[in-house]
């Protein structure tokens, strides 16, 4: 696998080896052993979740208090634009994001540890998105920040408006928020 850090250290991009011929291809998309020694990652992964959006649905700025959670993100099919900032008040990274395309094609990967806001858009005409996380969801400690704040000024690859949910159009600013010390 190859392992590239982004702009936000903990926030990792993999790849995994892919072995591919007239076929078709093979891959490990996870294996803990392969994860911890080339990231140092050792996560116990608690749950899997599977979505599937329309072209221009925009999920996020999510992430839990109580019960934050690691999460190992894929698409599996169609293609995403994936985004991770650092919520963590005493980091010199606050308020800072890294975003990247995570396609059924490029079998890419991103690691996004505790401490972070999630959210992807979805880019082609529909996507199925894979989340491996390190604690069970519990709506009781889920938050989120408003995906177009412009305190963090996530460059969303959208023209026009997104579909939202009601709670992600309502979602408060970085600084009303809740977020980790």
């Amino acid at each position: 696998m190859i392992v590239t850090p982004t702009v936000l250290p903990e926030v990792l991009l993999i790849e995994p080896k892919i072995f591919g011929d007239a076929r078709g291809f093979f891959y490990e998309s996870y294996n803990r052993r392969a994860l911890r020694d080339a990231t140092g990652i050792d996560a116990d992964f608690v749950q899997d979740n599977h979505s599937r959006s329309a072209k221009n649905v925009l999920r996020g700025l999510h992430y839990q208090l109580a019960q934050a959670q690691g999460k190992l993100v894929r698409a599996v099919a169609g293609s995403v634009f994936d985004v991770a900032v650092d919520i963590r008040k005493q980091s010199p990274n606050f308020g800072r994001w890294v975003g990247a395309e995570l396609s059924a094609e490029n079998k890419k990967m991103m690691w996004v540890p505790p401490g972070f806001a999630h959210g992807f858009l979805v880019l082609s005409d529909y996507a199925e998105f894979l989340y491996k996380t390190t604690d069970d969801y519990a709506p009781q400690h889920e938050r989120a920040i408003l995906w177009n704040d412009p305190a963090i000024g996530v460059q969303w690859p959208l023209a026009g408006e997104p579909l939202l949910s009601a709670k992600d159009q309502t979602a408060p600013l970085l600084k009303d928020a809740e977020v980790f010390p």
